[in-house]
């Protein structure tokens, strides 16, 4: 049996699929917002915190679902998501002009207690730990 087939959602995954989807609804609002009220005075920066919060819903449901497929998209996601802290967050530290207004990802993640940078991490290890070949392998 696959252990993609099992639920990721039970113990240590239904804390990283909880923290998944607070993130989801703070970046969903955040832009939100960001883009009804303010779009004009930086679109690049609210265009990321609106990718932010897709990324971060896409995550959050192949987290949950079952099956080989989502367990790709969970890693695409999640990868993605980890190359654009560093990028946003590197971005914004050495030219901080480039994103005029805070996004989810500038300085790592800052503005959210830095979640966004470590969260990616413990979401490879969680899936590396899921992968499918490991209930198939033997010691």
């Amino acid at each position: 049996m696959s252990t993609t087939t099992s639920s990721r959602s039970t113990g240590a995954g239904r804390v990283l699929i909880a923290v998944y989807a607070v993130l989801a609804l703070a970046a969903t609002g955040r832009s939100f917002v960001q883009i009804a009220t303010d779009f004009d005075d930086a679109p690049i920066a609210y265009s990321l915190s609106a990718l932010a919060a897709v990324v971060y819903i896409l995550a959050t449901i192949a987290l949950i679902k079952k099956g080989d497929t989502w367990y790709r998209i969970a890693w695409i996601t999640i990868s993605f998501e980890l190359l654009g802290v560093l990028v946003v967050g590197a971005l914004s530290l050495v030219d901080p002009i480039l994103f005029p207004a805070k996004t989810v990802w500038s300085v790592f993640g800052a503005g959210y207690l830095f979640v966004p940078l470590v969260l990616p991490i413990f979401g490879m290890i969680f899936l590396y730990r899921k992968r499918p070949r490991a209930a198939e392998e033997t010691f």
